[in-house]
């Protein structure tokens, strides 16, 4: 049997496997595609390739095994290739899966879409949903991972939340999360192609050298930047909050853009 192992990474704990001696390593950048189960070569932990281009932590294994039953899917890829793939977030049960609970709150909440939260005001409510053995279908999430979660409505009664449905809908960590495919910007050695987008709150922008030469994409402000993008590298942020977000190319200062948050 494999081994289990939790590690740590960057914003939270991210789950994998120990793989025996002589398994294949990765030594070129392999393809991966939106929805892939990724891990690298020095680590075990496993993560979840968005459509938005980022990778996402299983904060444990309890998280995992509502997605997944098995390991048979995961892609190795070079340590270079999953350090060139920033981390988004942390992946959530799977809605209606199970309930949830902290140790700090005595409260059980079914889960929606998402991470939202549904308080489950009674026993009879909890029996409803999850039959008799409702309470061994509750998990304790650590405090430190709560606030993935967020308060939705409680429910009143059973016909409330279809547990059913809410897990058929949330068909893959892609769809409960909403994640698109980059707006795409291309930095040639002329300028920025196009010059302006206009996307939606949360939505992720991925700049790409198209260039001969070294290029940037530099916020205005300096609040935020790609550093040198060397030909063919690539850098994408999410720009979570309205407004106008002009920036330029730090090594040709007269090409400008700006992006338009909705």
């Amino acid at each position: 049997m494999k081994k289990l192992l939790i590690v740590i990474a960057i914003v939270g704990f991210a789950f994998g496997i120990h793989l025996v001696s002589g398994q294949p390593r990765a030594n070129a950048n392999v393809d991966i595609q939106a929805g892939d189960l990724i891990r690298g070569e020095a680590f075990t932990a496993v993560y979840y390739y968005g459509a938005d281009g980022f990778r996402y932590v299983f904060p444990n294994s309890q998280t995992y095994f509502t997605w997944y039953s098995n390991f048979n899917t995961v892609k190795f890829v070079s340590d270079a290739q999953l350090g060139e793939i920033p981390i988004g977030g942390n992946v959530t049960y799977r809605p209606g899966i199970k309930m949830v609970k902290i140790q700090s709150d005595p409260r059980t909440y079914a889960l929606g879409a998402n991470g939202a939260l549904h308080h489950v005001p009674s026993q009879e409510v909890a029996i409803a949903l999850y039959g008799t053995t409702w309470n061994k279908q509750i998990d304790d999430i650590p405090d430190a991972f709560f606030g993935n979660y967020s308060f939705d409505t409680a429910l009143v009664s059973a016909a409330d939340f279809d547990k059913t449905t809410v897990t058929a809908t949330a068909s893959s960590i892609n769809v409960d999360k909403g994640l698109q495919t980059p707006i795409q910007i291309s930095i040639t050695d002329s300028g920025f192609v196009p010059v302006d987008v206009t996307i939606g709150a949360g939505r992720v922008v991925r700049f790409t050298n198209n260039g001969a030469e070294n290029h940037s994409a530099t916020d205005d402000l300096l609040k935020w930047g790609s550093g040198t993008l060397a030909p063919g590298s690539k850098f994408q942020r999410r720009f979570k909050d309205a407004g106008t977000f002009t920036f330029h190319d730090s090594y040709k200062t007269q090409n400008t853009g700006a992006v338009f948050v909705n």
